[in-house]
């Protein structure tokens, strides 16, 4: 009960990342806000939870209308506002050349525009709570390229400079604010956007996910259990000395040259296959 008492404001709280975050600060005992553009979906969060503890209120975090009522809103509920989370992002592929500018300008609008206006409206009262937690969700993506998201990417990489600059700016009233960076983590939108291009590869959607994620220092994909349990910390008192930072949770990706990891997974089936190598645990003889 890390956080009990606390009042949480979660954006994209009813599916994926953001749904596992509210399930996991409800039993760390917050009381939670959760909003997105489907009110059917944050109703399906809601009743999957304990009666009492958690409002719902639906609305585009890009309008500026809509944000004010979702503060608003927690405000209401839980008579202040402790813990803010930007979890609420869309994607849309295409290179620089490629991308339509309608769909640039969305991506801006709900990766970073959205943050932004969240925490304009929520720092005055945080400040006037005595203090406060922002959560931004950002992503690996912040941090590499991913091939052909050049929205995505950059929008995640302002988010982080966004949060720092609010660290910086909100220290001075116990506000903190710090980054996570999720990698690949398996959700019904993970599966959606890369199930297609298993289908294409002839493989199921557990074969793709292993075969894909067999570069990964920890050989699979992440839970969305994985990054609520750090926003638990990072909303908690736990962490009070710690803002600023921008968490990496992806099994390690980020530290694996692709060129090397390429080569070493060519060559390891090559000799395994040969009968050259052990196995990992395996003693050759």
């Amino acid at each position: 009960m890390k956080i009990k008492g606390k009042i949480a404001l979660i954006t994209g709280g009813g599916t994926g990342i953001g749904a596992a975050i509210a399930e996991r600060f409800v039993a760390e005992g917050a009381k939670v806000c959760i909003t997105g553009r489907r009110q059917e979906v944050l109703d399906k969060v809601a009743k999957s939870l304990p009666t009492g503890v958690v409002v719902t209120c639906s609305g585009d975090v890009s309008r500026e209308e809509d944000v004010s009522r979702m503060v608003l809103t927690a405000v209401d509920f839980g008579g202040k506002l402790d813990v803010l989370v930007n979890n609420a992002g869309i994607g849309a592929p295409g290179a620089v050349a490629d991308l339509d500018m309608k769909d640039w300008r969305r991506v801006m609008e709900v990766n970073l525009t959205g943050p932004f206006l969240l925490m304009k409206a929520a720092i005055p009262h945080m400040i006037g709570n005595g203090g406060g937690s922002i959560i931004n969700i950002s992503s690996v993506g912040g941090l590499r390229c991913l091939p052909n998201r050049s929205a995505y990417c950059t929008s995640k990489a302002a988010l982080i400079m966004l949060t720092r600059q609010a660290a910086l700016d909100y220290g001075p009233y116990k506000i903190r604010c710090n980054a996570v960076c999720p990698g690949g983590i398996r959700t019904a939108m993970t599966e959606h956007d890369f199930g297609s291009v298993g289908v294409l590869l002839g493989m199921d959607n557990d074969t793709f996910f292993s075969t894909i994620s067999s570069n990964i220092p920890l050989q699979r994909f992440g839970d969305a259990s994985e990054i609520s349990g750090l926003c638990a910390h990072l909303a908690s008192d736990e962490s009070s000395f710690t803002t600023g930072a921008a968490y990496v949770v992806d099994g390690g990706s980020s530290i694996v040259s692709v060129v090397g990891a390429s080569i070493t997974n060519q060559l390891k089936k090559k000799t395994e296959n040969e009968g050259q190598i052990a196995k990992p645990g395996e003693v050759k003889r």
